[in-house]
């Protein structure tokens, strides 16, 4: 049997020039409030990244929880998925 765990088949996408860029100290304490529109990327490590098929969607901060926070993203017209994301895989729309 094969992997089928969440990087399993994805050699291309760990190469190095897919791979996500070092963290600064403005990214590492950011903050954002209820309601800010966010783009889940996938930054600083592979430990803890969202799911690779929400990279780039652009969803609303519902809560803070901990050090993460609740994103809220339209799929498709009809459905909804609430992620847990930490701080440093967002970044602000503007």
């Amino acid at each position: 049997m094969t992997s089928k765990g969440i990087f399993s088949r994805s050699t291309r996408k760990l190469a190095k020039h897919h791979k996500p860029s070092r963290l600064t100290i403005t990214e590492k304490i950011k903050s954002f409030r209820p309601g800010d529109k966010v783009v889940v990327l996938q930054k600083g490590n592979f430990r803890d990244i969202p799911h690779p098929r929400y990279r780039g969607r652009v969803g609303d901060v519902v809560e803070r929880r901990g050090s993460a926070y609740v994103v809220k993203i339209e799929v498709s017209k009809s459905i909804t998925r609430k992620l847990i994301v930490p701080q440093r895989h967002l970044e602000s729309v503007r």
